[in-house]
């Protein structure tokens, strides 16, 4: 549950994004040409993707770019608070500020595969020093303004450049000048389970939701909401099965997020409750 959210944007695009959560929550990120860097001010937060598991703890940072799908923070501990801090990249954005000639951290390497996709980086100081600057425009917000916020991108690159991980992050970095082409089926199998919304999807695909409906049609020869929910409903039931984890965990896993509808749609589909089901199959 978001408790409080706050940003800044530079030229039409969210730059700087300062959120407040109280778990259980889940933060997909959209497939698009562009990079993170999310530092984590409070609590904890796990990042998941398709062959990738981090814990990013308080004052520790997280870079990832958004070219790959089925990437998500979340965290379901109860009774606790995060806060997170999120630079966004943007190819055209830094293009623009830096009108000459791009930085070396964000020049493809020469020799090296540019296929990284995260780097988690250690607690630093400076970059702790970053984000309290940040914080201090988030508090005193008519201070902000364009030329301020293109010093805050050139800074944080110029940091990040300096950490024992610029190898990497120069490697995540550069990619957002050779993006990568996902399929449609792609994209719909790495978001399955995720909370995206039908209108969320569409735009991934860049399409309108009723020209990705007719495409899903042709290809999946079902219903957006109904093939989603199905596979959602199928994996719930295999972890039933297979995992001692609490259903409400399951739930939220498996994309769900409220226990009702859940409950509710699993009935539906398999005749018996999820607690029901878990009995029988043990």
């Amino acid at each position: 549950m978001i408790n409080d959210y706050k940003k800044h944007d530079l030229y039409g695009k969210t730059l700087i994004q300062k959120i407040e959560l109280t778990p259980p929550f889940r933060f997909d990120f959209l497939v698009a040409e562009q990079a993170c860097f999310l530092y984590v001010k409070g609590g904890e937060v796990d990042f998941q993707s398709d062959d990738k598991h981090i814990s990013v703890a308080t004052n520790y940072s997280l870079l990832l770019n958004c070219i790959n799908p089925g990437q998500q923070i979340h965290n379901s501990k109860p009774n606790t608070k995060c806060e997170i801090v999120i630079v966004t990249f943007y190819p055209e954005i830094l293009k623009k500020i830096y009108n000459r000639e791009l930085p070396l951290l964000l020049q493809k390497p020469k020799n090296l595969p540019s296929n990284r996709s995260s780097e988690k980086i250690n607690n630093d100081f400076l970059i702790q020093k970053y984000i309290e600057g940040l914080l201090f425009y988030f508090e005193n917000p008519s201070l902000i303004n364009e030329d301020i916020l293109i010093l805050k991108v050139k800074e944080i690159i110029l940091l990040l450049s300096q950490t024992q991980n610029s190898d990497s992050i120069q490697l995540i970095l550069s990619q957002l000048f050779s993006p990568t082409t996902y399929s449609f089926t792609q994209i719909i199998e790495a978001n399955l389970f995720s909370q995206l919304t039908i209108k969320e999807l569409a735009q991934q695909n860049n399409l309108s939701v009723s020209s990705f409906k007719r495409e899903f049609a042709k290809i999946y020869h079902d219903t957006p909401a109904n093939y989603i929910k199905a596979k959602k409903l199928e994996k719930a039931a295999e972890l039933l099965q297979v995992s001692d984890q609490r259903i409400t965990q399951i739930a939220f896993d498996c994309g769900f997020n409220d226990l009702a509808n859940f409950t509710k749609s699993f009935t539906i589909k398999y005749n018996v409750s999820p607690t029901s089901f878990r009995q029988k199959s043990q």
